[in-house]
Order: structure tokens, then C-alpha cells, then sequence
């Protein structure tokens, strides 16, 4: 049993769950175990905080924390709601299409897209959920996170030494990694040196070429900066 700490049991249990996966993502017996709560409430508390974001479920079914956290703690608009300007000015700025990705558990998830108007394009539609295994957005979440890193990189197309670099330079470039035919460069948005979420630009490697970083780090670099201001 859970003492409550507040006076309102059902609001200190959430909190558990919430204190619980701020070390990490979870299975749900290892959320019960952590939390001490009988298997049933863990699953629908968690269940129920997923609903409003604040904790996220990948397709194994390990429970983390959700991007809404990190939009309460900043205040203002988020990420969902400044991503489509930014990735319209990157996609006019590159002539190619262009993504925002936010992580929900061992996932990527594009809230916004702008795809080049002409010829051919990599397109990846708004709410289109992508592995944190294979691309240059995932090469940028996993170069950034501590706590399962070495987990997800077991299955991953890059390695440690990869993502080393990818801290190094600020950026990450993939060619034909996630999808065969395709080139993209992403890099980091970071608010308060805290990453909130990924700016890529992506079409075919015929156009993009083998080294896609050469030709468009420095506006996807100059996408990731404004888009972290305006979320600052």
C-alpha cells in the first residue's frame, strides 16, 4: 500500500509512476516493481497519463516519459505547434522535403513535414512513426540520450562510434540507412542544452549525393537554431 503524501491517493500514485520513469523506460512489471503499485493500477495509470502525453508507450510496450513534460516545463507553445513554420523555411531554404521529429519511447514520431513541391521526394507524413534504429534523426536522438542508449543501439545501423561523432560535429547524415534510395541530414534541437526534438531534410540520393552533410548541414543546423529560439 502507498501512503499518500498529498491527501489525494490517486494524484500521489501518479506521480510514482511519472517519478518511476524519470530513470528510464519501463516494461510494466518493471513499473510495478518500481513503484510498488498492484499490476492493474500501474497499467492504468500509465495508460491514463499516456492519453495526455505526459508518459509515452513504444511498440514493445515500455512505458516512458512524454514530450508534454517537456513542453509544461518551458511554458508556452510547443514543438507541435512551431515545427510546421520551421520546416517550411528548411524546405524552402534546401528545395528539399523537410521533417521535425519528436521521440515517444523507442520511436520517432514526424508532427511536421513540408515536402518539395516538384520531382521526387522522400515523403514522411505528419504523425508517421519512424525506429530510433536506422536514419539520420535517429542517429541524432540516440546521440543525445544516456539511459538506453547501449540497449537500442544492439539493433541499431550505426554505432557508438558513430553517434561520438555526431556529438562532435552537431549533426548526422544517413545514406540508404533507413529506407533504400534515400539520403538525409538531421541535427539537434536543443532548448537549455535539454533535446526536444529533430530537424531533417531527406530526399533520393541521386540528388542529395553520397555526403548529403556537405551540401546541407548548415541549413539544417540553422533550422534546428531557429526552431529552438522560437521554443526558448
Amino acid at each position: 500500500m502507498v501512503d499518500s503524501i498529498s491527501g489525494v491517493g490517486v494524484l500521489d500514485k501518479a506521480v510514482l509512476v511519472l517519478d518511476a520513469l524519470g530513470a528510464g523506460s519501463l516494461t510494466l512489471s518493471e513499473l510495478t516493481a518500481a513503484t510498488g503499485l498492484p499490476r492493474a493500477t500501474a497499467y492504468r495509470l500509465a495508460v491514463a497519463l499516456e492519453a495526455h502525453r505526459l508518459v509515452a508507450r513504444d511498440a514493445d510496450g515500455r512505458f516512458s516519459l512524454g514530450g508534454k513534460l517537456a513542453e509544461l516545463a518551458r511554458g508556452g507553445a510547443g514543438v507541435s505547434d512551431l515545427a510546421p513554420a520551421a520546416v517550411e523555411r528548411l524546405r524552402d531554404l534546401t528545395g528539399e522535403s523537410a521533417q521535425v521529429y519528436v521521440r515517444q519511447g523507442d520511436q520517432r514520431v514526424c508532427v511536421a513535414a513540408a515536402e518539395r513541391p516538384t520531382g521526387l521526394r522522400d515523403s514522411v507524413p505528419v504523425g508517421a512513426v519512424l525506429p530510433l534504429t536506422a536514419g539520420s534523426a535517429a542517429q541524432v536522438f540516440l546521440a543525445w540520450s544516456d539511459g538506453d542508449r547501449e540497449r537500442l543501439l544492439a539493433s541499431a545501423a550505426f554505432t557508438d562510434k558513430n553517434l561520438a561523432a555526431v556529438r562532435r560535429r552537431g549533426w548526422a547524415e544517413s545514406v540508404g540507412e533507413r529506407e533504400s534510395g534515400v539520403a538525409s541530414v538531421s541535427a539537434p534541437v536543443l532548448v537549455d542544452g535539454t533535446l526536444v526534438a529533430a530537424i531533417s531534410v531527406s530526399g533520393p540520393i541521386d540528388r542529395l549525393g553520397r555526403t548529403p552533410g556537405r551540401t546541407f548541414a548548415v541549413a539544417v543546423l540553422q533550422g534546428a537554431r531557429g526552431l529552438a529560439l522560437a521554443l526558448g
